[in-house]
C-alpha cells in the first residue's frame, strides 16, 4: 500500500470508532497509511425524535442509545480534533428499508429479529464502502471488535474472534461477504476495552471515559411493543389480527392472548397467565397463532435449522463439519455438529441441548476463532 492510501473511519461518536480514527492519524494503518489519508463518515440512520411522545416513548432521546445526534456532534468533535475531513451521510430512508421494516414485519410474524446483523449486513458495510469509493478512499476502518486477515494457503478473507471475548462482535459480522472482508480494517481486534480506553486517552479524546451504547437506536427503553404500536400507528396500519390460544406443552389451553407479536422464545413476564410453577414461551405458531408455555427445562433443544447462509471461512459447506454454534450474543458457543441440509440450509445438532433456540436470531458457527459463517435459525 503506497502513501496516497485512503482510509475511510466509520464513526459513529463512541470510544470505539474515535479511537480508531485516532489510530490510524497519528499511526497510519499497518500497512504505510499517512496522516492526510484518513477521512470521518457517519451514517445518519434515524431520526430519534420520530415517534417521540407516541404511546409511552420518551419525549427526549434517552442517553446510551447508539447513532443519536449527540454521537454525531461528538463524531464530528473527534474529527475536528484529529484534524481529518469528516461527513455524514443520510442513510434513513435506506434504513428503514432494510432494517426497520423487517424488523416490525419479522416479529408481527412471530419471529424474533436481531436488527444489529440486519443493518451490518444490508445497510452499514455495503453503504460505507459505496461512499468510501465516492470520495476515493480504497478501505474503510470500523471500532468493531474482531480480526479480519487474509489467508493465502485459501485464498480468502478470515474473520476470527477479537482478543478481548467479551467485546468480541463476530456475531453481528457473519454476513460480511469476501469483496467487504476484503477493504475492512478492523483496528481493536487485537486489544482490549481498558487497553482502547487507554490509547483514548493517550490521543486526547475527549470522550475517553464516554459509556458504550445499550440500546438499540429506534427503539428506547428495548420496549418493541411500544414501538410496534407507534410504528404502525404513524404508517396508518394495522397490526395483523394474530390473536389466538395459549397453550401448554401438552396441548392444553390455559388461555388467549392478543398478538403473537407479545411473545417471544424464552420469555417468562407477561405471559398473561399465573401457574405455581414459572412458565415461559416454548413456541411460537405463525399459522395458527398459538403460543406453547412450558416449564424451564423444555426449552433446551438439541437442534436447529437456519437459512439464508454466508459463508467466510470456507466457499460452502458440503459435507458435516464439527462447529461451535453461537446463537445469541451472549451465548457461549457450543459444539454441534454443522450438516447440510438442502438448498441454503443447514442443521446444527447439539452435543447437549441448548436454551431457547429463537427462530428469527443469528446461528453463528465457528471453528476455534474463525467465523465459519453463519444465517438465520427459522
Amino acid at each position: 500500500m503506497t502513501e496516497n492510501t485512503t482510509i475511510a473511519v466509520a464513526m459513529s461518536g463512541g470510544v470505539d470508532s474515535s479511537t480508531v480514527a485516532a489510530m490510524l492519524a497519528h499511526e497510519g494503518d499497518r500497512t504505510g497509511a499517512s496522516q492526510n489519508s484518513v477521512v470521518g463518515l457517519t451514517l445518519q440512520l434515524w431520526d430519534q425524535t420520530r415517534l417521540a411522545g407516541k404511546h409511552g416513548i420518551p419525549d427526549a432521546p434517552k442517553a446510551g442509545r447508539c447513532c443519536s445526534l449527540d454521537d454525531v456532534y461528538d463524531a464530528r468533535k473527534v474529527a475536528e480534533h484529529l484534524g481529518i475531513p469528516y461527513y455524514v451521510v443520510n442513510q434513513q430512508e435506506r434504513f428503514e428499508q432494510d432494517v426497520v421494516r423487517p424488523f416490525v414485519d419479522e416479529y408481527l410474524a412471530g419471529r424474533t429479529p436481531i436488527p444489529c446483523s440486519l443493518c451490518n449486513n444490508h445497510l452499514k458495510f455495503d453503504q460505507l464502502l459505496q461512499t468510501a469509493r465516492s470520495i476515493g478512499a480504497d478501505r474503510i476502518a470500523t471500532g468493531h471488535y474482531a480480526i479480519n486477515e487474509y489467508d493465502s494457503a485459501r485464498s480468502r478473507w478470515i474473520l476470527k474472534r477479537a482478543a478481548d471475548k467479551a467485546k468480541d462482535q463476530t456475531y453481528f459480522l457473519f454476513g460480511l461477504n469476501q469483496p467487504q472482508l476484503s477493504r475492512t480494517l478492523f483496528p481493536l481486534g487485537r486489544l482490549t476495552k481498558p487497553e482502547v480506553r487507554e490509547v483514548a486517552r493517550q490521543r486526547g479524546l475527549a470522550l475517553a471515559e464516554k459509556p458504550d451504547s445499550q440500546e438499540i437506536c429506534f427503539i428506547p427503553g428495548g420496549d418493541y411493543k411500544q414501538f410496534l404500536t407507534a410504528y404502525l400507528e404513524e404508517q396508518g396500519e394495522q397490526a395483523p389480527e394474530t390473536s389466538g390460544e395459549l397453550v401448554a406443552s401438552n396441548g392444553e389451553v390455559l388461555g388467549h392472548h392478543e398478538a403473537i407479536s407479545n411473545f417471544t422464545v424464552g420469555q417468562r413476564k407477561g405471559l398473561g397467565v399465573s401457574s405455581l410453577s414459572p412458565l415461559y414461551v416454548l413456541n411460537i405458531d405463525p399459522a395458527s397463532h398459538r403460543v406453547t408455555v412450558g416449564a424451564d427445562a423444555e426449552l433446551a433443544t438439541r437442534s436447529l435449522r437456519a437459512n439464508r447462509l454466508n459463508w467466510i471461512s470456507i466457499p460452502e459447506l458440503v459435507a458435516p463439519m464439527r462447529v461451535r454454534a453461537k446463537i445469541r450474543h451472549r451465548h457461549e458457543p457450543a459444539w454441534a455438529m454443522l450438516e447440510p441440509a438442502g438448498e441454503d440450509q443447514v442443521i446444527a445438532t447439539f452435543d447437549e441441548p441448548q436454551r431457547a433456540v429463537t427462530p428469527g436470531q443469528s446461528a453463528v458457527f465457528y471453528d476455534g476463532d474463525e467465523v465459519v459463517g453463519g444465517g438465520w435459525i427459522v
